[in-house]
């Protein structure tokens, strides 16, 4: 079976705050991170959320 992760990115113009929903719906959401709004702090942002295999939903 195939793992999913919904990734809600808060976008502002100095940071983008990001929230990974693991899990079923109404489930904690425990992993919350903030990186410079940067093309390369962004870039590795999504290699960190890609490694592990998990499918990445991104809702903007």
């Amino acid at each position: 079976m195939e793992h999913s992760a919904l990734v809600g990115p808060d976008v502002h113009k100095a940071a983008i705050s990001v929230a990974v929903a693991q899990g079923t719906r109404g489930d904690e959401v425990p992993h919350r991170r903030s990186v410079p709004n940067r093309p390369d702090q962004i870039r590795k942002l999504v290699e960190k959320l890609a490694a592990g295999g998990a499918r990445r939903h991104f809702f903007f």
